[in-house]
């Protein structure tokens, strides 16, 4: 241990080394977003805006710390009179509160832009960027402001449940997982409601949905045959179609009837959608599966390809898991109590996943991996510990073995991926028989 700490001691600051946060994260960009925000940042104040951003990004790579904690660890705010630079927990939500959600908002777009449709270009698929749209829901703090703006889930007879729900869907890049757009709002909204993010999906793409989104106006958005951008899901059991021509027993090119209704709402809808449907067959499914999909070029898009790229839809779920799971600590209650709070809070959480994710893929190039390979845990740690020992360095500069921390890459690498592992849904914890805990029986129990 004494060794340890005497080599660490003895490596000195190198001044064009950056942690992995600020390496990744221009300041211009910080800069940016806080003034097309009109959030003006004043010099005198203990925490000027720019450092409430990496406060809000502290947060969700430090999950177990308060929040003074954070700006303690990081040595975010500037000293006080008497030299210190202690600030009280009121302090760091006071300043929180003046920067408000917006500017996170446009960071994580600068930022997402810049990021997550680079990479996806660079892992295309046959000349195609891969993107996955879903949508998933997180449980925010049981405050008055929270359930008024994002509400409660309805369980039927077994009650409301005990947290208000945000609702969120996301575009990932899903060769790299880093999120390229994002939504939320309340829990009553539907993911269809949210899914303001089509026109984010740049051309040369191929977008895979999940059957929720098999709908015409959807797929109308998604599909622009003179900008190559195309989409690609799994049929629903009630869908009906008519063939146009065959290439196959389980390969053809069908019309699919677009609904009156639908072109009521959407006049612009055409009357009939002509698209392909593979059929294949999955080894845990019973009969056969389709898929449909814009990409109607059978020489260029073989039909077998096309079944395995399909199956990378799931990876935009394991995205999620890694935020919900390992970034978040399990801990899927985000912690701010009022309704800007959350979405400020929400913003940083993707902007943090987001350099995560690209730090990976940067260890992925030097390990010449697939970005999947790489275990988000042990970079995840590696970023903390990296960003926790760079605040008690001079400023702008880490030691030089952090810098060889990523060089040693051999321990951040997993073994390839075991595809023919089977586990049918089940749970290993059976749910509590205990009556749930909701605010209006706390409220009872008090009066009595």
């Amino acid at each position: 241990m004494a060794t340890a700490l005497y080599e660490t001691a003895d490596y000195p600051a190198h001044p064009e080394t950056l942690s992995t946060f600020e390496k990744h994260l221009d300041e211009r960009w910080i800069s940016e977003a806080l003034a097309s925000s009109g959030v003006a940042t004043l010099r005198k104040r203990r925490l000027p805006a720019e450092q409430v951003v990496w406060l809000v990004l502290g947060m969700a790579l430090m999950r177990d710390r308060p929040i003074a904690d954070v700006v303690s660890q990081l040595d975010l705010a500037l000293p006080g009179k008497d030299g210190t630079a202690v600030v009280a927990p009121s302090s760091a939500a006071q300043a929180r509160q003046r920067v408000g959600p917006e500017p996170l908002e446009r960071l994580f777009r600068r930022t997402a832009e810049a990021w997550a449709h680079g990479r996806a270009r660079s892992q295309a698929w046959r000349g195609l960027a891969v993107y996955g749209v879903d949508g998933s829901t997180l449980r925010v703090a049981d405050s008055d402001d929270n359930r008024e703006h994002f509400g409660l889930a309805s369980g039927g007879n077994r009650g409301d449940s005990g947290y208000p729900l945000v609702r969120l869907v996301t575009l990932m890049a899903l060769r790299s997982h880093l999120v390229a757009s994002a939504h939320f709002g309340p829990f009553s909204m539907s993911e269809h409601e949210l899914c303001e993010l089509w026109n984010d999906i740049p051309d040369e793409s191929v977008t895979l949905i999940d059957r929720n989104f098999l709908a015409a106006y959807v797929l109308n958005q998604l599909h622009d045959a003179e900008k190559n951008r195309h989409w690609l899901t799994r049929a629903k059991s009630t869908t009906k179609w008519e063939v146009e021509e065959s290439f196959g027993r389980f390969d053809k090119l069908v019309r699919l009837k677009v609904s009156k209704v639908a072109r009521q709402k959407d006049p612009t809808l055409p009357k009939m959608l002509l698209v392909r449907a593979i059929s294949y067959r999955h080894p845990d499914s019973k009969g056969r599966q389709w898929l449909l999909t814009s990409l109607t070029d059978t020489k260029a898009y073989p039909a077998k390809e096309l079944v395995e790229l399909y199956h990378e839809r799931w990876e935009i779920e394991l995205g999620y898991d890694e935020i919900k799971t390992h970034l978040l600590d399990s801990e899927i209650i985000l912690r701010s109590r009022t309704t800007d709070g959350v979405e400020q809070e929400l913003w940083g959480v993707l902007i943090t996943y987001n350099l995560i994710r690209l730090e990976m893929d940067c260890i992925a190039d030097e390990a010449d991996v697939a970005p999947s390979r790489v275990s988000f845990v042990m970079a995840m740690r590696y970023i903390r510990d990296e960003w926790s020992w760079c605040a008690v360095a001079s400023p702008g500069s880490i030691p030089k073995k952090l810098k060889r921390m990523r060089q040693k890459i051999a321990r951040f690498i997993l073994p390839a991926r075991r595809t023919k592992r089977r586990h049918p849904r089940a749970v290993k914890v059976k749910m509590s028989n205990y009556a749930k805990k909701r605010r209006p029986n706390q409220k009872k129990q008090a009066t009595k």
